[in-house]
């Protein structure tokens, strides 16, 4: 994803140009934040917008082009209207706008889904935004929003497990460059230390019919079952989120050890399970990936050797 500031206007010109792309059904307006009174009412017209933005932008004269205006546009379709918009709405709050009056208009007519913010450089107390190494903090706010690079500083044995650390944060991004997932994949070296230190723990808690939340608590440890819904978990991750690390279930406690004294509350089956095989651990993502590399191999791949064995037994 990348981001551009446009061209300043002491007309708000962004707002013409992006109520023509409605009109002409090239785009959706998104988003009206902190227009006050003005938002509860209907059939407004661009003009509205403009007079209350020039009102706003009248409180210090000295700034002559008042309109803040930028795009936020993906590659291809990887974001929906949506997901742009609120990605808009934080990279905005981090840009100084965040309270600001602005609308966001998301435009479908191009092969790059992209929105359009449209905004006031000056507040209502007359003072100005910062606009101080604009465009750089520009694209440094957009990475933060989007937190690959935050996922990043974690450690992790599969590409599977890189989308559950990005899932788990509530983090947007989908720009992954595969080269950099793959060097830290290849990098990897299994923490001996730590994987002891948690199955100690483990053992330790694992009767407690809180569980999981007192991991998350006490050791910032959460703890994700793998299943299909309705279906009792075949295996489970870790994410290690105090140490920044990512485990396979099974190689800190087995998920039959794990589960031994204290089935029925950690097993309480939702009607979506927290990562529904790989679909669910990269929702939305790039590509699919096997989320089976990265639970108990016996609990999975056991029952598939069971099945074929079963099978032959069939065979001429």
């Amino acid at each position: 994803m990348i981001v551009k500031i446009l061209s300043s206007s002491a007309k708000f010109s962004g707002v013409v140009y992006n109520t023509n792309k409605i009109d002409r059904n090239k785009g959706d307006l998104m988003r009206v934040a902190n227009f006050g009174s003005l938002e509860s009412l209907s059939r407004l017209r661009p003009q509205d917008y403009i007079n209350y933005l020039q009102m706003v932008a009248s409180q210090n004269t000295r700034i002559k082009k008042p309109q803040f205006h930028a795009v936020l546009s993906a590659k291809g379709r990887n974001y929906s209207s949506k997901e742009l918009t609120a990605i808009a709405v934080a990279w905005l709050d981090k840009m100084g706008y965040g309270k600001q009056p602005y609308l966001i208009v998301y435009h479908k007519d191009t092969d790059n889904n992209h929105v359009h913010v449209v905004s006031v450089r000056v507040d209502k107390q007359g003072k100005k935004i910062n606009s101080a190494y604009e465009k750089l903090r520009a694209i440094g706010n957009l990475k933060e929003v989007l937190g690959i690079d935050r996922a990043l500083t974690y450690t992790f044995s599969t590409r599977a497990q890189f989308f559950m650390i990005m899932e788990s944060l509530g983090l947007p991004g989908k720009d992954v460059d595969e080269k950099t997932i793959n060097d830290k994949i290849n990098n990897y070296e299994r923490p001996v230390q730590r994987i002891a230190e948690l199955r100690e723990v483990f053992r330790l808690t694992k009767h407690r019919p809180d569980f999981k939340e007192f991991l998350s608590d006490f050791y910032q440890v959460q703890v994700l079952f793998h299943s299909a819904e309705g279906k009792q978990p075949y295996g489970y991750s870790i994410i290690d989120h105090d140490k920044k690390m990512v485990f396979k279930g099974s190689e800190v406690l087995p998920l039959k050890e794990l589960l031994a004294e204290n089935r029925e509350s950690l097993l309480v089956i939702p009607q979506k399970a927290e990562f529904e095989d790989e679909d669910s651990a990269i929702a939305s993502m790039i590509r699919p990936v096997w989320i089976a590399d990265d639970v108990d191999d016996q609990q999975i791949h056991g029952m598939r050797r069971r099945r074929q064995k079963k099978a032959r037994t069939n065979t001429r």
